[in-house]
C-alpha cells in the first residue's frame, strides 16, 4: 500500500453535499506503525447528487478509525442510502439484554412488523458481546465492545449489489489490494459464487464454499434466514492457495460480512421465499482500522490503543517491551473500558442482575487486571482513589465520533466508576480472608485424611466470579502455601458459566408471528387524542385470546382494532386510556358497549384496544363511537407534565448529570427513576417541591412542536428513557424550564397540575433512585387522606396537630423502658437458670480435662441467651464449650455457642459451629471464634439438634484430647 495515492472527499464546509472536492493522499510508512501522510487538495471535483447531506470531517489522516467510520458512511449515503444513528446499547427488544449486532435497530423492518422508513440505510452501530470474553487479549480480533459499520437493504437492491458495492468498498475506496481477498460463500449458494467469479473477478480459487454452520444465518428455529457470504484479508499470501484454511487467525481476517436475507424458516424446518428479499451486512471497524493501519491486533489501533498507553503509565510498565501476560491485561483494560463507559452513558448502572451484571462484571475484570499489574490506588500516589476514572477520561476523549452524548456524561460516568471501584476493592479484600479460609480448611482436611492438600475447582470459582478474585493470584497464594488447585474442576465451572451466556446473550430472535397476516391487512392507526377524546370509527379487526373472530358477544374479552381513536396507547411510561367503544342501535340507545382498560400498541402503530364486552354484540366492520375517560385522561396528562417538571427540578437541585431511568405515569400517581449515587435529604426533596409547586403557580402555557429530530436535539430537548425516535419529533415545552421529546399527553397550562407532593424516594438498585409523587386531583386526595389520619390520631392522643410528634416521642420513650426493665428481667432469669445447671457440665477428652454444656432455655429470648452464655463462660473453668437453645416465639429459633480459649486453641470455631447446627433447624448464623449467636424457623427440630452439637462436641474434644 505504500506509495498509493487516494483520493479522499473533503467538505468545504460543516455540512455540504458529497463529495465537492477532494483531498489526495500519498501515504508513507513510518516507524513500522501506521503511516505519514501528505495531502494536497485538487479543484472543485463534480459531485455526485445526493439524497441528503454527510458531515465529512476535514482530517490529515485517512487511516483513523474515525475516518475510516465516516468514509464507510459517506460511500453509501452517495449510493442512496439514509445515514441513521447507531440505537443504543440497550435494545428496545425482550429478546436480547444488550445490543448485539447492527441489524437489532431493524429487526421490527425485516420481520415486516412496521413498515420501511427508507429503502435502505447505513450505520455505526455500538455493541456488546460478552461470550467470548475470556479471548480478548488473547486472540487477535476479540473484543466485548467492538463497532459494527452496516449497509442495509429493505428489499430495494440484493445480492447483486450488495456484492458489487462490497468489493468497490474495500478496494476502491479503503485500497486494499484484491489479490488479498478471499471469499466464502454458502455451500449451495451458486448465486453467489458466480457473481463474485463473473461480475467481481475473483479468482475461483480464493472463493470457498462453507457449510451451514459457517456460512448460513439463521435467526432462530423458525424466521428470517439466508446464505451469508464473507470477505476475508489475507496477511500471508505468500503461502498459496493449497489447504488454504479461512478459520486460521494467524493468516486470515474476515472484516466483511453480507447476509442475504431470502428465505422464511417454516417450523417443518423447509424454506419457502421471502416477499421482500432484505440485505444485512456487517463490516467490524476494528478489523478494518487494523488492515489499513498494518498493525497486528485490533487492540493496536487507534481506536484502543491510546486507552492501553494510559493504563500503561498509571502501571508503570512499557507496552513495547512487556511479556506476552502484561500485553494481555493491558489490552484487556483497552477493550473493557471501551465497553463500560459507553454501557453506563446509555443507562446501564452496576448491579448484580442483567444488564448491570454485566457491567458490574467487566469493572471487576478491569480492576483486578489493574491490580494485577500492579497498579495501587488511583496509579498516582493516592492509595485511597480509584484509577478507573483516570482511564475512562480518555475513553470520554476518543468518543466524540462515536456517541457525542458521552462527553456530556462524562462527570456521572466517573463518579459511577469510582464508587464501583471503591467498592469492589473491598471485595477483594474479603475474597483474600475467604480464601485464607478455604486454604486452612484444604490443609486441615489433607493432614485428617493423609492426602495431598487441594483447593477445590468450585471454591477457586467462587473466588473469581463472586469476589472477583484472580484465579491466578490463586494458585500462586495456595502453591505458596503448599496446596494445589483443581483446575479441571475449575474449568468445568467456568466452562458451565461460558455456555450460559453464550444461549443467553448471543442470538436476536426473529420470528414471524401469527400477528403478521393482521399487520399486512390492518392499517396504522390514526391517533387523534391529542386534540380529540372522542371520535367515529370502524372496527378493522377482532381478536379473541390472540385470534382474529369476525364478531364477539357478552361477557367476553375482546382486542378490538380500529381505524381511527382518540384513545392513548402505553408508550413513554405513560399508561394507556380507558373509556368506552359504543354501537347505537338507534334513537341513542346503545346495540353494543365494550369497555376498554388498556390500549397498547403493536405491529409497529396499530392500536390494540383491550376490553370485556359489557352489552350485545361487535362486530368487524360496524362502526363505533369512541369515547376516552375524560377524568382519567386529565390525571395522566397531569402527572405526565409533572414528570417532566419533575426530572428539570432534579437537575437544578442535584446537578445536571442526573438522568431518567426509567417512569410511569399513571392515574393515580407518578413514578420517576434517576442516577444517583445517594438518597436525596429531606432538604432536596423540599426544595425540588417548592421549585414545581411554583412553576404550577406561575401558570405557564406549554408549547408543543413536530420538528426534525436533529434541530431538536440542537435546542436542547432531552430525549425520554428508552423511546426510539423518527426524524421527525414532537417536543413538548415548559418554557424557561424544561423541553423534552415527548409523544405523551399534557396539560395546556402548568395551573393545571394545581398542587404536587412527593410522597416516597428510595433506591431500587445500586445508583438507581426512585421517586414517586402525586399531583392533580390524585395530590388532593393524598392531602384529605392526610388530613384525615391526622385527625384520627389527635383524637386517640388527645393533642393539637402541632402536639403529635412530641406525645409520640414520650410515648417510645416509655415503651422502650419498659421493654429494657422487662429484657433486664429476663437476662436475670436465664442467668438464674445458668448457675443452677452450671453443675451439669460434663468432662470430657482423654484427661478429662474439657467442659461440655448443651442446654435447651425454653422460651428465653436470643438477648437473654447472650447472657446465660457469657455467664456460664465465666463460671466455667477454661478450657470449656457452651451450647444453649431457646424457643422465643412461634416459628423462632434462637442459639448461642460460647467456647473458651482452651477449645479455640483445638481449631473448634463457635461461628462455624453454631451455623451448621443451625441448618438442621431451618436457619443459619456465625461469629467470632469464641462466641457466636444463630437463629432458625423450625422450633420442632431444636432438640434434635442441640444432641447433634452435643455429640459433635463431645467427638471432637476427645479426638483433640487425645
Amino acid at each position: 500500500m505504500e506509495g498509493l495515492a487516494l483520493a479522499v472527499p473533503v467538505a468545504q464546509s460543516q455540512l455540504l453535499p458529497f463529495p465537492t472536492a477532494y483531498r489526495f493522499v500519498s501515504l508513507k510508512r513510518h516507524r513500522g506503525r501506521g503511516f505519514r501522510f501528505r495531502t494536497w487538495l485538487c479543484s472543485q471535483a463534480q459531485g455526485v447528487p445526493l439524497p441528503e447531506q454527510v458531515t465529512v470531517p476535514d482530517t490529515e489522516n485517512s487511516l483513523t478509525g474515525d475516518s475510516i467510520r465516516q468514509r464507510f458512511l459517506n460511500f453509501y449515503a452517495s449510493r442512496g442510502h439514509k445515514v441513521l444513528p447507531s440505537a443504543s446499547l440497550v435494545p428496545d427488544d425482550p429478546t436480547v439484554l444488550l445490543t448485539i449486532a447492527g441489524m437489532l435497530q431493524f429487526k421490527p423492518i425485516f420481520l415486516g412488523k412496521v413498515p420501511r422508513q427508507v429503502p435502505c440505510a447505513a450505520t455505526a452501530q455500538r455493541c456488546i458481546r460478552t461470550n467470548d470474553i475470556h479471548n480478548v487479549g488473547l486472540t487477535a480480533r476479540h473484543q466485548t465492545f467492538f463497532e459494527m459499520l452496516g449497509n442495509f437493504s429493505f428489499g430495494h437492491y440484493f445480492k447483486k449489489q450488495a456484492i458489487l458495492w462490497a468489493w468497490e468498498l474495500s478496494t476502491a475506496e479503503f485500497g486494499l489490494p484484491p489479490d488479498r481477498l478471499w471469499i466464502s460463500v454458502y455451500e449451495d449458494d451458486d448465486e453467489a459464487f458466480q457473481l463474485w467469479s463473473d461480475e467481481v473477478g475473483v479468482p475461483v480459487e480464493r472463493i470457498k464454499r462453507l457449510g451451514e454452520e459457517d456460512n448460513f444465518w439463521t435467526s432462530g428455529v423458525t424466521g428470517p434466514c439466508g446464505p451469508c457470504s464473507e470477505i476475508y484479508y489475507d496477511f500471508h499470501p505468500e503461502r498459496g492457495y493449497v489447504d488454504a484454511d479461512l478459520n486460521d487467525d494467524t493468516r486470515f481476517i474476515e472484516f466483511y460480512n453480507l447476509v442475504f436475507m431470502q428465505y422464511n424458516k417454516k417450523d417443518d424446518s423447509s424454506l419457502e421465499p421471502l416477499k421482500q428479499k432484505n440485505i444485512d451486512t456487517g463490516l467490524g471497524l476494528e478489523r478494518m482500522a487494523r488492515i489499513l493501519q498494518k498493525v497486528p491486533n485490533n487492540y493496536e489501533t487507534d481506536l484502543i490503543f491510546p486507552i492501553i498507553e494510559k493504563a500503561s503509565k498509571l502501571a508503570n510498565v512499557s507496552y513495547g517491551i512487556a511479556d506476552d501476560q502484561t500485553k494481555r491485561n493491558l489490552k484487556i483494560i483497552g477493550d473493557h473500558m471501551r465497553a463500560i463507559v459507553f454501557l453506563i452513558s446509555d443507562g446501564v448502572v452496576p448491579s448484580n442482575v442483567g444488564r448491570g451484571y454485566v457491567v458490574r462484571r467487566l469493572i471487576r475484570r478491569v480492576v483486578r487486571t489493574g491490580r494485577l499489574l500492579g497498579i495501587k490506588g488511583d496509579g498516582r500516589g493516592d492509595l485511597e482513589g480509584a484509577f478507573l476514572p483516570i482511564i475512562a477520561e480518555k475513553v470520554v476523549e476518543l468518543s466524540t465520533h462515536i456517541d457525542a452524548d458521552v462527553m456530556n456524561k462524562a462527570s456521572r460516568i466517573f463518579e459511577e466508576l469510582k464508587r464501583e471501584e471503591l467498592r469492589f476493592v473491598q471485595t477483594l479484600e474479603r475474597g483474600e480472608k475467604l480464601l485464607e479460609e478455604k486454604l486452612s480448611d484444604a490443609l486441615s482436611s489433607a493432614e485428617r485424611n493423609g492426602t495431598v492438600p487441594c483447593l477445590a475447582g468450585e471454591d477457586v470459582f467462587l473466588l473469581y466470579d463472586t469476589y472477583g478474585y484472580p484465579m491466578e493470584i490463586t494458585k500462586e497464594v495456595a502453591e505458596e502455601r503448599g496446596v494445589s488447585i483443581d483446575m479441571d474442576g475449575f474449568d468445568i465451572e467456568m466452562e458451565k458459566q461460558r455456555r450460559q451466556s453464550q444461549a443467553a446473550h448471543n442470538t436476536v430472535k426473529l420470528d414471524i408471528e401469527n400477528g403478521e397476516n393482521i399487520a399486512e391487512n390492518v392499517p396504522d392507526t390514526e391517533f387523534i387524542g391529542y386534540d380529540n377524546l372522542h371520535c367515529k370509527a370502524m372496527i378493522e379487526s377482532l381478536m379473541v385470546n390472540g385470534n382474529p373472530a369476525p364478531q364477539v358477544s357478552e361477557g367476553s374479552n375482546v382486542e378490538v382494532l380500529l381505524n381511527k381513536t382518540p384513545f392513548y396507547a402505553e408508550s413513554g411510561g405513560q399508561i394507556g386510556d380507558h373509556g368506552y367503544l359504543y354501537i347505537s342501535k338507534g334513537e341513542n340507545q346503545p346495540k353494543a358497549v365494550v369497555e376498554i382498560l388498556d390500549v397498547q400498541k403493536s405491529f409497529g402503530n396499530i392500536f390494540v384496544h383491550k376490553g370485556t364486552v359489557q352489552k350485545g354484540v361487535v362486530e368487524v366492520g360496524k362502526e363505533v363511537e369512541a369515547a376516552v375517560d375524560v377524568k382519567l385522561r386529565q390525571r395522566a396528562k397531569v402527572h405526565h407534565t409533572a414528570t417532566h417538571l419533575l426530572q428539570a427540578a432534579l437537575k437544578k437541585v442535584i446537578g445536571q448529570e442526573t438522568s431518567q431511568a426509567g417512569s410511569l405515569v399513571a392515574f393515580d400517581r407518578l413514578r420517576f427513576d434517576f442516577n444517583f449515587h445517594r438518597p436525596l435529604r429531606d432538604s432536596e426533596l423540599a426544595e425540588i417541591e417548592v421549585l414545581i409547586n411554583g412553576w404550577i403557580e406561575d401558570a405557564t402555557q406549554l408549547q408543543t412542536k413536530v420538528m426534525p429530530l436533529v434541530e431538536a436535539k440542537s435546542a436542547g430537548a432531552i430525549a425520554m428513557f428508552g423511546e426510539k425516535y423518527g426524524e421527525e419529533v414532537r417536543v413538548v415545552e415548559v418554557p424557561g424550564v424544561s423541553m423534552e421529546l415527548c409523544g405523551g399527553t399534557h396539560v395546556s397550562n402548568t395551573s393545571e397540575i394545581r398542587g404536587f407532593k412527593i410522597i416516597s424516594e428510595q433506591g431500587i438498585a445500586s445508583g438507581i433512585r426512585r421517586i414517586e409523587a402525586v399531583a392533580g386531583e390524585a395530590f388532593i386526595e393524598y392531602i384529605n387522606a392526610r388530613d384525615f389520619y391526622l385527625k384520627q390520631l389527635c383524637s386517640t392522643l388527645k393533642v393539637k396537630p402541632e402536639e403529635v410528634t412530641t406525645r409520640i416521642e414520650n410515648l417510645l420513650e416509655e415503651l422502650r423502658a419498659v421493654r429494657n426493665e422487662n429484657s433486664a428481667v429476663h437476662a436475670k432469669a436465664a442467668i438464674y437458670k445458668a448457675s443452677v445447671i452450671a453443675s451439669k457440665a460434663m468432662l470430657v477428652g482423654n484427661s478429662k480435662q474439657y467442659r461440655v454444656l448443651v442446654e435447651c432455655f425454653d422460651d428465653a429470648d436470643a438477648e437473654s441467651l447472650k447472657s446465660a452464655a457469657e455467664y456460664l463462660l465465666e463460671t466455667l473453668t477454661d478450657p470449656a464449650a457452651v451450647v444453649l437453645g431457646s424457643c422465643p416465639g412461634e416459628g423462632k429459633v434462637s442459639l448461642v455457642a460460647a467456647f473458651t480459649p482452651g477449645v479455640v486453641d483445638q481449631g473448634i470455631q463457635a461461628g462455624k459451629f453454631i451455623g451448621q447446627i443451625a441448618k438442621l433447624c431451618g436457619g443459619g448464623g456465625g461469629g467470632r471464634p469464641n462466641f457466636a449467636q444463630a437463629g432458625g424457623r423450625k422450633p420442632e427440630n431444636l432438640a434434635s439438634a442441640l444432641d447433634k452439637a452435643r455429640s459433635e462436641l463431645i467427638a471432637t474434644l476427645c479426638e483433640k484430647g487425645n
